[in-house]
């Protein structure tokens, strides 16, 4: 059931991606080409993440990508409201 589910947000992370994909191609926004970048790499981090459980490996690298993710998006947010103000 654990690797449904994490197939689940597999495709979740990746369509959004491709949904903020298509939004940057309309707009050239870059918060939309960051946020699609951070799904896209909490898509991979997902599937390592299923494939280390299976297999028994360490996990660590795979939760930094993560706060790599979440870093991202922070940085895509504060990004915008420079651009904002300035």
């Amino acid at each position: 059931m654990i690797l449904f589910l994490s197939g689940l947000l597999v495709m979740s992370y990746a369509v959004a991606a491709l949904f903020f994909v298509r939004f940057w191609r309309d707009t050239r926004d870059r918060l939309f080409a960051w946020f699609a970048a951070s799904f896209a790499i909490l898509a991979v981090q997902r599937t390592g993440l299923a494939v280390a459980s299976v297999h028994g490996s360490g996990t660590t690298v795979y939760y930094v990508l993560r706060l790599v993710a979440f870093l991202l998006i922070l940085a895509a947010i504060a990004d915008k409201n420079r651009a904002r103000v300035g």
